[in-house]
């Protein structure tokens, strides 16, 4: 009886010991990655994922670093740090999300934004929830007489990147003013880290305004808009949404480097974006490259159908089939 119950503990012994990737990056898809690396985690016993949701900009950095076995960022590296890299770093699209303009005012559930109007918020040329360009928006609405508290990311963020590549496409005053970037000089506000703190912001303050990703407007039940597309519809973020932003790209680059906030179509959701993992081509270790291979080939296969779960849409089956060859350059 002995023999037998030292061999099953043998048998459930990993062979090979216990193997742990680190990464770091983006908030923005935390929520799905942490579902997808739990979940490998249960077919692969002996592989441990750690993410550390730090924001896009510590994920650039610390995959340039070569401190992490791979990044992710929700903003796509410039020409600039792709050449700082000592080994070449892919562009790997996982899922698609959308950044919704979230608010907390007392006694108001339903609002729509113009484009000109959140740039304004964002400028601080609209400072009262009683303005007239809020107001045209939304006629028969009751707005206080309350000033807007605006809410930013303090931190190199990704979400940033995609709401302020946004906002530079719709307003001329944005784009030579503040820009887009991972960090930018906002003109107004207060800063919070991570899309988890300026959720948690905008929850405790009544006559905020700020910006977060799908998931954690939902998650903490906050309020959030719909705004004018570029075909003149007013729409909520959607899974339907966003994936009509990206069926807009009709030759994605061969580096999946793309945006698609503002896209065109009466369907797209404006504030849309894909999301990369950050995947060096070769390993310091062998065995971890290995893993790496093997994850995101099962993100393609199974993952990616456990998105809707969390209110991300999936890659489109042109995008996912160029993915697929793409990891063949991972080793």
């Amino acid at each position: 009886m002995r023999r037998i119950a030292l061999l099953c503990l043998a048998l459930a012994v990993p062979a090979f010991g216990q193997t742990t990737l680190n990464g770091a990056g983006a908030t923005f898809p935390y929520p799905i990655y942490s579902k997808w690396f739990n979940e490998y985690h249960k077919a692969h016993p002996e592989v441990e994922i750690n993410y550390q949701s730090i924001g896009s900009g510590g994920g650039i950095r610390q995959v340039l670093a070569q401190t992490v076995d791979f990044g992710a960022s929700d903003g796509p590296m410039s020409d600039e740090q792709l050449g700082q890299a000592k080994v070449h770093i892919l562009h790997i699209p996982t899922v698609l999300g959308a950044v919704v303009p979230a608010y907390n005012v007392a006694g108001v559930s339903e609002l729509r934004f113009s484009p000109q109007t959140i740039a304004g918020i964002c400028l601080g040329k609209i400072a009262n929830w009683n303005d007239k360009s809020i107001a045209a928006d939304n006629p028969g609405v009751k707005l206080p007489d309350k000033s807007i508290i605006v809410v930013h990311r303090s931190d190199g963020s990704g979400t940033n990147y995609i709401f302020t590549d946004y906002l530079s496409k719709v307003s001329e005053d944005w784009k030579s003013q503040v820009g887009k970037g991972t960090s930018v000089k906002w003109p107004v506000g207060l800063g919070a880290k991570g899309n988890e703190g300026v959720a948690g912001m905008i929850r405790q303050m009544d006559g905020s305004f700020g910006y977060v990703e799908l998931i954690y407007a939902l998650q903490n039940k906050i309020s959030y808009g719909a705004i004018k597309n570029s075909a003149g519809n007013w729409l909520k973020a959607s899974l339907e949404g966003a994936t009509a932003a990206a069926g807009s790209v009709k030759d994605m680059p061969a580096d999946f480097r793309v945006s698609i906030t503002n896209a065109p179509g009466k369907d797209a959701y404006p504030i849309s974006s894909f999301t990369w993992l950050l995947i060096p081509v070769q390993s310091k270790d062998q065995a971890k490259g290995k893993i790496l291979i093997d994850f995101l080939n099962w993100m393609l296969e199974d993952g990616e159908r456990m998105t809707a779960q969390l209110d991300y849409a999936p890659l489109p089956d042109n995008v996912a089939a160029k993915v697929r060859e793409a990891i063949k350059q991972v080793h």
